[in-house]
């Protein structure tokens, strides 16, 4: 049997790394069943690879990284799959959360935590508040997130910004339509890679991924590691950003 390659950081080219990383982590159960495990077990093991991929950002000096965590649509789950998922989150903050903060790592959240326990909001927004004046990383987590209601929510705005005589119609432009968005403050995926093998966006940020790369893995998000990070990072080099235009 040939040997796999590896993928090194050193093969990177500084130069060239994605501004913002966006990622679909699919396949926590999937990886459960094929180790005869409750599917909780697998959005533990999932959690433990979203630490080494936060490491791996920061360490590999990206500036963005986002991950879909738990969508607007995940609430048809059972909800004792629901309910882990949400301590889940908990105790990654309660114990992840000095860590990150003296690496300088900011935490972002984007969709309607405010629906979700209140334990859960407690621990998010004690993250916000301790990471808000961070310059490094800044760790986006999409939480009872879906693009289309981000979309309409935009919409919303714009239609009561210009009853409300802020806005003229003429303005409208690409530009101001992203200020409004959940994500104003931070820029376009540069690079959205989807897990698991699906072929799909799933309702992630559809507005902001118009021009990124797509890179899909097989590789269930339990087993993606700092190697398949990289190994994404070097194809999203090998490829020319056209932005619509022709070839140089």
């Amino acid at each position: 049997m040939a040997k796999q390659k590896s993928w090194t950081a050193d093969q990177l080219d500084p130069s060239r790394m994605p501004r913002h990383v966006a990622i679909i982590m699919d396949g926590n159960g999937r990886w459960a069943q094929k180790k005869l495990l409750p599917r909780t077990m697998g959005h533990r093991a999932g959690m433990a690879a979203l630490k080494k991929v936060v490491k791996a950002c920061d360490e590999l000096h990206i500036p963005y990284l986002s991950v879909f965590a738990f969508s607007t649509e995940n609430w048809k789950r059972p909800i004792t799959e629901v309910d882990y998922l949400m301590n889940l989150l908990v105790e990654f903050l309660h114990k992840e959360l000095q860590e990150l903060h003296d690496h300088n790592v900011r935490i972002n959240i984007i969709g309607d935590y405010t629906v979700i326990p209140r334990q859960c909001q407690v621990e998010i927004d004690q993250a916000l508040e301790m990471t808000r004046h961070n310059s490094g990383l800044v760790f986006t987590i999409a939480l009872n997130y879906g693009s289309r209601k981000e979309i309409i929510d935009t919409v919303k705005c714009v239609v009561e910004k210009i009853q409300a005589g802020q806005l003229e119609p003429e303005q409208i432009d690409e530009a101001s339509f992203s200020a409004m968005l959940y994500t104003h403050n931070i820029p376009d995926p540069d690079l959205l890679i989807r897990t698991a093998g699906e072929m799909r966006i799933s309702n992630f940020m559809l507005w902001q991924i118009a021009y990124s790369e797509i890179a899909v893995t097989p590789t269930l998000w339990p087993d993606f590691t700092r190697e398949d990070l990289i190994k994404s990072l070097l194809d999203y080099q090998n490829r020319e950003r056209r932005f619509g235009g022709l070839s140089k």
